[in-house]
């Protein structure tokens, strides 16, 4: 059965012209107050990486990449990224990156197995960035100070659009919330995952649902996550699991829960071995990049990707994923926004 993707009164706060500067003003703006809160360089990254390489993005694991032979290099398989989780790290060691500075870039990728809905594209296109963190950093405090850092970026893009764009009023609560995947569990044990999320999201505003990809009290998870980047199995204060999560704010277009982010402090070669182990994947650890973060390769380090879309979304008052990025769209959704005066990208 088709669920409507809009709400039933939606009415676009601009036209496309206006739109389009928009989201020119606010990708502009984000990324300034990114790179400057957390000293990010800009790097230029792959659209494509190696098949078996071990450097592309698993995701959930079950997730297809798009594939392609390259002629010239006796049709040697080629994989569109899914996420740039992996390269960035090893872009940290090959170009010797210092702690406390790091790098970001546009990555747009293909997934093609991904959800098409009112927040969800087979184009993803983020901000990938991935910070080398100082010695005796590997702690919950550490991640909930860089989480602040970038709620503040994203506190202030919103303050500078509705000082541009008046029509775009700022909605986000001045501070975000830190909540574990198990104190969640405890506080709505009848509701899944994703329902505790939009409870806790409209009533706070703003999250940091910490613990993502462990397994809960019920052995379900809260949300997916590969085993071999984010480092979702290390007990932290009172002996619950993770160093990492999801930011998720209450978005009041959609009145519903909106992911922005997902990031994470990354395994160390203990909790990789533990995380590929839990997840029967120990082959993986005779990959390429396995082998080189195993053998001491690579820094420790903090990352994650923030949807460039989803924060325009956000930010303009948008209904649909579609009004701010160029995708492919099923013919309902195209009928349904006609009927709201609009038209998607």
């Amino acid at each position: 059965m088709y669920k409507a993707q809009f709400p039933t009164d939606y009415t676009p706060l601009m036209d496309q012209k206006h739109t389009e500067k928009a989201i020119k003003f606010v990708k502009d703006t984000f990324e300034r107050e990114l790179s400057g809160e957390l000293y990010l360089s800009r790097v230029t990254s792959p659209l494509f990486v190696p098949k078996g390489s071990g450097i592309n993005d698993d995701l959930n694991g079950i997730e297809r990449p798009v594939s392609f032979p390259v002629m010239n290099m006796d049709n040697v398989i080629m994989e569109i990224v899914h996420s740039l989780a992996k390269w960035k790290r090893m872009a940290l060691a090959d170009y010797g990156f210092s702690p406390n500075t790091g790098l970001y870039t546009d990555m747009n990728a293909i997934r093609p197995d991904d959800d098409i809905d009112a927040i969800h594209s087979i184009y993803v296109d983020q901000w990938d960035w991935e910070l080398v963190m100082p010695d005796q950093s590997r702690t919950l405090q550490y991640l909930k100070y860089v989480v602040e850092k970038i709620y503040g970026a994203i506190k202030r893009t919103e303050f500078l659009v509705g000082e541009m764009f008046p029509v775009c009023r700022p909605s986000l609560p001045e501070n975000i919330v830190f909540i574990h995947a198990e104190e969640a569990f405890e506080q709505y044990p009848d509701l899944t995952p994703v329902e505790r999320e939009k409870v806790l999201a409209q009533k706070y505003g703003a999250i940091f649902m910490i613990g993502i990809g462990h397994p809960l009290p019920d052995g379900v998870l809260h949300g997916g996550r590969a085993p071999d980047y984010d480092d979702w199995s290390t007990p932290t204060g009172n002996n619950r699991y993770g160093l990492n999560g999801d930011i998720i704010v209450w978005d009041t277009v959609r009145q519903d829960s909106l992911e922005l982010s997902s990031m994470g402090i990354r395994v160390d070669h203990e909790s990789l071995e533990r995380q590929l182990d839990m997840r029967k994947n120990p082959e993986r650890k005779e990959l390429y990049w396995h082998k080189r973060l195993l053998n001491g390769e690579f820094p420790q380090t903090i990352g994650g990707g923030i949807g460039q879309s989803r924060i325009c979304m956000l930010l303009l008052k948008k209904a649909h994923i579609g009004e701010v990025q160029a995708s492919i769209w099923p013919e309902q959704i195209h009928a349904e926004a006609e009927k709201h005066q609009l038209h998607l990208l």
